[in-house]
C-alpha cells in the first residue's frame, strides 16, 4: 500500500499550492484563548491586583499583543509557512503597525493632561 505524501488536512490545487482545511477545534481553541486573554486583563484592572498603574499598563499591552497573535494564527490563519512566506510579511507589517499605534496612543494619553488644561488654570499659569 502506498502512503499519501500529504497530511490528511492538506491537498494541492492545479498549481501545486496547498489548501489547508481548518477544523472547528482550531476555532474553538482560538475563541477560548481570546476569552481568557480578555478576562485576565479585565480582572487585573477591576480588582487592582497590581498596585502600580504603569506595570498594569505594561501587562495589559502584553496581553493585547498576545491576543492579536492568537487572532492572526487561529482566525486569520497567518503563519510563516503558508503562501510562500507572504503571510510572514503580513505578520511583520501588522507588528509594525501595532507598535506605531500603541506608541502613539500611549504618547497622546501621557501628554493629554498638559494639553487639555482648563483655560482658567492655563491663564493663571501664564500670569505667574
Amino acid at each position: 500500500m502506498s502512503q499519501h505524501p500529504h497530511s490528511s488536512h492538506e491537498h494541492h490545487d492545479d498549481h501545486g499550492a496547498p489548501h489547508v482545511h481548518f477544523s472547528l477545534r482550531g476555532y474553538v481553541t482560538g475563541f477560548l484563548l481570546s476569552v481568557i486573554l480578555t478576562a485576565i486583563p479585565f480582572w487585573l484592572v477591576m480588582d487592582k491586583v497590581i498596585p502600580s498603574a504603569t506595570i498594569t499598563g505594561i501587562v495589559l499591552v502584553a496581553f493585547a499583543v498576545v491576543q492579536i497573535l492568537v487572532h492572526m494564527v487561529y482566525f486569520l490563519h497567518l503563519d510563516a509557512r503558508s503562501e510562500g512566506g507572504w503571510n510572514l510579511l503580513s505578520v511583520i507589517f501588522t507588528v509594525i503597525l501595532v507598535v506605531i499605534l500603541l506608541a502613539g496612543t500611549l504618547w497622546v494619553m501621557y501628554h493629554m493632561n498638559a494639553n487639555m488644561m482648563p483655560m482658567s488654570a492655563h491663564g493663571a499659569q501664564m500670569v505667574d
